[in-house]
Order: C-alpha cells, then structure tokens, then sequence
C-alpha cells in the first residue's frame, strides 16, 4: 500500500509521453492507444486540473489530425520539431520538457500520472515523490522499467486490460 493513497480530492496532472505509448503500442500489439480511456482512468472520480501530450511534428504534418484529436479531449499538446541528422539519424526526445512541466506543475496538484514506461523518468519520479507527491505511472508492463514500476506509488499496466487503452490498427490494404 502505498504511504501516498488515492481520494477524491485530490487534484491530478496527467502528462503523456506520446512516443513512448505509440512505440509500445504499435511494437506490442500492433495497436493504438486509446488516450481518451487512458485519460479518463488516469483521473478517475478525482479532479483534472491539466493533461499534457508531448508530440513530435513531422516535415509532413501527418500528425496533425492526432493532435487535433487530442485537443478536442481536452488534452493539451507540447509540440518538437523531428531532428534529422546527417546520415539519415532522427532524434524527438521529450524527457526533460516532461520532466519540467512536471515539476512546474507539482505545485498546483496532489497527483501526478505520467503516461510513459521510460526509465530516465526514474530521478522524476523519486524527486516529485521526495515532494509529497502521489505519482502514478501508466505503461504498457511489458516494455516499462522494472525500477520505474516500484517507486511508482501505483503502476497501472496498460498491457493487461488491452479492450480499455488500444484500438486495433487492424489490417491495411496495400497501396496500389
């Protein structure tokens, strides 16, 4: 049990790392997440006082009906433009905009949920926590840091209820 529990007065942030879900989405199940589901689990009968998804923008602006769709939740968007590096290399990291956002944001709120199984949020976890905070992570457990997991106050696993949090991208008929 956790020294940190859950109740309905509490004011929760929710913060999405959407490379990290689509990338464990797409490579687990072949699937989409469900941001809609995953928002609202993540909130429960509390208060939501901010969603964030963090987002990479692509040359292409093939992501602009996902963060469309996003903001019509009621989910704020934190947009990056892609790197692309001589070579052919592409970089779109996130971690320390989350992780600041994050920590801004602790001020206002009890909770908060970070939506990503990534291991380099371990030192947030462990300082929002040293803040009297309740952090929550939500991932999918197969791909999500074993260590990240236990210094969560609560990991949900995105992976176990698969009808709640992904949408099946189902099969494509090839381009002629």
């Amino acid at each position: 049990m956790s020294a940190n529990p859950k109740h309905k007065a509490q004011r929760v942030a929710v913060f999405i790392d959407v490379q990290n879900m689509y990338h464990s989405a797409r490579s687990l199940y072949d699937a989409r997440v469900n941001f809609k589901n995953l928002v609202a689990v993540a909130v429960g009968e509390r208060q939501l006082v901010r969603a964030f998804a963090y987002v990479v923008r692509t040359k292409t602006g093939e992501e602009n009906a996902f963060i469309d769709a996003l903001l019509n939740l009621g989910i704020e968007t934190r947009e990056k433009d892609l790197q692309e590096f001589y070579g052919g290399a592409k970089k779109a990291d996130w971690d320390v905009g989350i992780s600041i956002d994050a920590v801004r944001t602790a001020e206002i709120v009890d909770t908060i949920v970070l939506a990503s199984g990534d291991g380099d949020f371990i030192p947030l976890v462990e300082f929002l926590k040293n803040q009297g905070r309740r952090v929550e992570v939500m991932a999918f457990g197969r791909s999500t840091s074993g260590r990240l997991k236990e210094i969560a106050d609560e990991f949900i696993d995105l992976g176990a209820a698969p009808k709640q949090f992904l949408i099946p991208i189902g099969k494509r008929r090839p381009r002629q």
